[in-house]
């Protein structure tokens, strides 16, 4: 099961599961079960200036990107200052709240699994008292500081020369930095995990990705879903054999065995958020078909 489609903001309504308790709140799906999805919902959210979400739980993992504006979000007892870039989770059972008090709206994606039961059927949101107070003074995640749990920041990679680059001269006293903070670099591909166990997930993973001119990952599948929310620039996908072109302002989910293969001949970079749901396991989490077509062709000319 694939889908594409183009995402936007022209959108308006609230929730009905925070109905009385948020304003100027609005959210959009983008992939959930109208798309084939089974453990993925991918939602945006809009905040007016002004606007509020009051303090609640979930009975499912959900995290969170923040595309635009700034927002003040209360997670793990603290009133945090979040603007663009920055992600956070909200993990099982986690209280947490937003508010808006820019002037402008502010605009997020977020990743939920097990898949939120919008119909109510099934109440899976509550509203709890507590949090900081509505007065509390946000200060901005510190990644230094480790209080701050849940939240970092994240804006792209640059090319991978720049960002590989060590300065020789620049040894000592520069940031710690460790598996953590780790980037994967391989054939043109730049991956930086934003969410995952390292962070505290137990469900999910959020990843920024970002494509050189000429960068490739060749068809495979994996046995979990995933979805792709794309930020910049323009890509060749190959998807279940179908040849797409992929450009900034589409969204791509990938069911679980769903043969997908990525190829940059734009001759710019490419940029994208991607999610995955559930957690990849610690082995096979790709399957390569190439591999076992010529694993095939060796055993048919062996006569086996």
């Amino acid at each position: 099961m694939a889908h594409v489609a183009r995402w936007d903001f022209a959108f308006s309504g609230g929730v009905a599961a925070y109905e009385g308790h948020a304003e100027g709140f609005a959210r959009a799906a983008i992939v959930d079960r109208g798309v084939g999805a089974t453990h993925t919902e991918l939602a945006l959210c809009r905040l007016g200036p002004g606007g509020r979400i009051e303090t609640h739980v979930h009975a499912f993992e959900r995290c969170v990107y923040v595309l635009e504006g700034e927002a003040v979000l209360e997670l793990d007892g603290r009133a945090l200052h979040l603007e663009r870039g920055h992600f956070a989770l909200f993990p099982v059972g986690m209280p947490h709240g937003w508010r808006n008090e820019a002037e402008a709206e502010v605009r997020w994606l977020e990743l939920s699994t097990p898949q939120p039961d919008v119909a109510g059927e099934r109440p899976d949101t509550f509203f709890v008292p507590g949090g900081p107070e509505p007065s509390a003074e946000a200060v901005r995640p510190d990644p230094s500081d480790p209080r701050s749990r849940y939240v970092g920041r994240y804006l792209g990679t640059p090319p991978q020369l720049e960002a590989l680059h060590v300065d020789a001269d620049d040894v000592r006293g520069r940031s710690p930095a460790g598996m953590d903070t780790a980037l994967l670099a391989y054939s043109g591909i730049s991956i930086k995990m934003l969410v995952d166990t390292g962070l505290g997930a137990d469900l999910l993973t959020m990843f920024m990705v970002d494509y050189e001119p000429g960068g490739a990952a060749q068809v495979h599948d994996h046995p979990f879903e995933e979805a792709y929310f794309f930020l910049e620039g323009e890509i060749e996908a190959d998807v279940d054999g179908v040849h797409r072109t992929l450009r900034a302002g589409d969204v791509l989910f990938c069911g679980v065995g769903e043969l997908h293969g990525f190829f940059n001949t734009s001759g710019g970079r490419v940029r994208w958020i991607e999610t995955q749901a559930p957690q990849p396991p610690r082995r096979h989490s790709y399957r390569w078909p190439a591999y076992w077509e010529a694993l095939r062709e060796r055993l048919a000319s062996d006569g086996a």
